[in-house]
């Protein structure tokens, strides 16, 4: 990270992971360690979508990039505290028309194929969804989006848009992760009490979900961001004995 990327946040700097740190970061030894890790679970050789799969999908979204510009991404889930990108610069930012919501399944990261875990989605929903904005300086965004699209497209589960977010420094044209609906890990049909007990009990290769949503409200107040309803999970899940978690399994096949 060259220059000053916290000097509009320098309560972040030492509480974002860097690229060189991160876990996430989708080189060619991490997927393969991913793909590995998908056969022990018996998931099978078609767990994920090819390589192929995955490029064309980010030629076809790049493709209303201009190359010469650097490129903004919008983070609202752990994108916000291990980005695993190469950055020059990190923002507070808002999307509006948007929420953050736990609305897509996983069997991996933070859960099993027997107790999905759920991870964080953009919901078209009134209001706005606050968050950041990282800067990628456009002599890297080819090779950094590459990383970022095997990380976070690998099963397909997101649907990628440039979006205008709004930021203290002005107005950014950012590629941000929308949910998929059609996709078999969307989730959004489950109420606040039924998150939070899938939540509370799911645990997956990089940890618990409980830790996931624990490290998202960490980031959010360090911003001084309000999120009711991460705020609202947390109750439930800390707050309150959990249900009967046969009650509330995320239903449909398994997925990362």
């Amino acid at each position: 990270m060259s220059g000053q990327p916290f000097r509009h946040l320098p309560a972040l700097a030492g509480q974002i992971r860097s690229a060189a740190e991160s876990r996430l970061r989708a080189t060619d030894e991490v997927l393969a360690a991913w793909d590995a890790e998908a056969n022990q679970r018996g998931l099978g050789p078609c767990w994920r979508w090819s390589n192929a799969a995955l490029d064309a999908s980010r030629r076809a979204v790049m493709a209303h990039h201009d190359g010469t510009q650097d490129l903004w991404i919008f983070a609202y889930g752990s994108l916000m505290w291990d980005p695993a990108l190469h950055f020059t610069e990190v923002r507070r930012a808002t999307l509006t028309g948007y929420q953050r919501r736990f609305s897509c399944k996983t069997t991996i990261g933070r859960g099993t194929v027997d107790q999905p875990g759920l991870v964080v989605a953009l919901e078209p929903q009134g209001g706005a969804c606050e968050g950041l904005v990282f800067r990628i300086d456009a002599s890297l965004a080819d090779q950094e989006s590459q990383l970022f699209w095997r990380r976070e497209m690998i099963l397909g589960s997101y649907q990628p848009r440039f979006l205008q977010a709004t930021t203290p420094q002005g107005s950014v044209r950012a590629l941000a992760l929308l949910s998929n609906p059609d996709h078999a890990s969307h989730a959004a049909h489950l109420n606040l009490q039924e998150t939070a007990a899938i939540i509370g009990r799911a645990c997956g290769s990089h940890g618990t979900n409980l830790d996931y949503l624990q490290q998202l409200n960490v980031q959010l107040g360090r911003l001084g961001i309000n999120d009711a309803y991460v705020r609202g999970l947390l109750h439930q899940i800390v707050d309150k004995p959990l249900p009967d978690p046969n009650g509330f399994r995320v239903p449909g096949q398994p997925v990362s």
